[in-house]
């Protein structure tokens, strides 16, 4: 499974959502959410299904500590605000574990934007002031939460040679991100998918070749763990790109 959205195909979607008191923008890049009900229905039996959104919070506008029933990223790429003790600017990556709970998340005066991105069904935020009770049924959870130091992008068009940089410690179950600048032209290929349980490719600066269509800033790839490593191609202004790895589901 390879899906691809860019922000001009998916613009329509954007809309008003409501949660906590708070109300916000979010527009559907992948898969079904609770504010896209005319989406294709997500499945019931755990599978892998790839959730991607962007979330523009208000100024001021607060997300309680919650968590979700599933592994997720964030991604904040305008705005600026706080999560939980850390202060978040563009470009900060945020990852949570299933049923782990993080926040609060508080829109700075800018407001605060975000990719949401997740590899399985998820119906909505849990906060915690009503659901903490929910974490003590849950069979061998663990608490599990990394956020990576705010990332710099740049142009990448001036000739300079590649970067690549991992953004968090290794991890031996595949959680990986992973950011790569390139100069206009030049290439690089990914993580070989199998080593996670799905990835995620962001554009956060200039754009990416893909099948001969440039697809520009705040486009997404989502890659199932069967399918080949991507090859990013960067565009006329090169690329700034992060490659997001899930870790491997646990094996009971």
């Amino acid at each position: 499974m390879r899906l691809i959205a860019a922000p001009e195909t998916v613009l329509p979607a954007r809309r008003r959502g409501h949660s906590a008191g708070n109300d916000f923008w979010i527009t559907a890049y992948m898969g079904a959410n609770r504010y896209d009900p005319g989406a294709a229905p997500p499945p019931t039996d755990g599978s892998l299904y790839p959730m991607a959104f962007l979330v523009e919070q208000d100024r001021g506008c607060v997300a309680p500590s919650h968590f979700h029933q599933a592994d997720q990223f964030q991604v904040v790429v305008a705005g600026e605000g706080r999560l939980g003790t850390h202060d978040v600017v563009p470009v900060t990556v945020h990852f949570s574990g299933k049923y782990s709970p993080y926040g609060p998340l508080i829109a700075g005066e800018a407001g605060l934007h975000y990719f949401t991105l997740r590899n399985g069904w998820d119906p909505g935020a849990r906060y915690m002031s009503e659901n903490r009770a929910l974490l003590r049924t849950v069979a061998g959870r663990r608490h599990r939460e990394a956020v990576a130091s705010p990332i710099a992008v740049s142009a990448a068009c001036d000739g300079a040679a590649p970067v690549c940089e991992m953004c968090l410690p290794p991890s031996d179950d595949g959680l990986a991100v992973l950011r790569y600048e390139l100069p206009a032209g030049t290439q690089v290929t990914g993580p070989d998918p199998a080593g996670g349980n799905g990835q995620y490719w962001v554009v956060i600066g200039g754009s990416v070749l893909h099948d001969g269509t440039e697809l520009p800033q705040l486009a997404c790839v989502f890659l199932s763990p069967d399918e080949a490593a991507f090859t990013a191609v960067a565009g006329s202004c090169g690329l700034s790109v992060l490659a997001l790895q899930f870790p491997r589901a646990k094996v009971n």
